[in-house]
């Protein structure tokens, strides 16, 4: 089997299957609905837990949606801190809705079978 690399991500030739696109798509979205309660990291945690093992590329994926969600929920704690100042009151919003456009790409990304790596700096715990 052939391997590439590819923005920091080794790929082999074959295509991942309908079945990984989808759950690499569940990777970067369940954020979004895990967000509603607070720990959007929580949905590509689940991911990774429930899929990572059969999939590298599924666990590719769940891994760097979830370092994406971690780095963005201490930004997002940070700006709401410094609601205080008053420069939350923008920052806060303009966080929340730069991960919620983040993770959209990313999800569209992972349907068409492409490996997506967010575009900011970000803590990268698990690796």
């Amino acid at each position: 089997m052939e391997t590439q690399q590819h923005e920091g991500f080794i790929t082999g030739s074959p295509e991942p299957t309908a079945d990984e696109k989808t759950w690499g798509m569940l990777a970067h979205l369940s954020a979004i609905i895990a967000g509603f309660f607070g720990l959007p990291f929580l949905g590509p945690l689940i991911v990774l837990l429930v899929k990572g093992k059969e999939s590298a590329w599924v666990e590719k994926q769940a891994k760097e949606a979830l370092n994406f969600q971690i780095t963005a929920t201490v930004a997002i704690i940070a700006a709401a801190i410094t609601i205080l100042c008053f420069v939350g009151v923008i920052l806060a919003p303009l966080v929340a809705l730069a991960t919620l456009v983040l993770s959209i790409i990313g999800g569209i990304k992972a349907n068409n079978g492409e490996m997506y790596r967010y575009p900011v700096p970000m803590i990268r715990i698990v690796k």
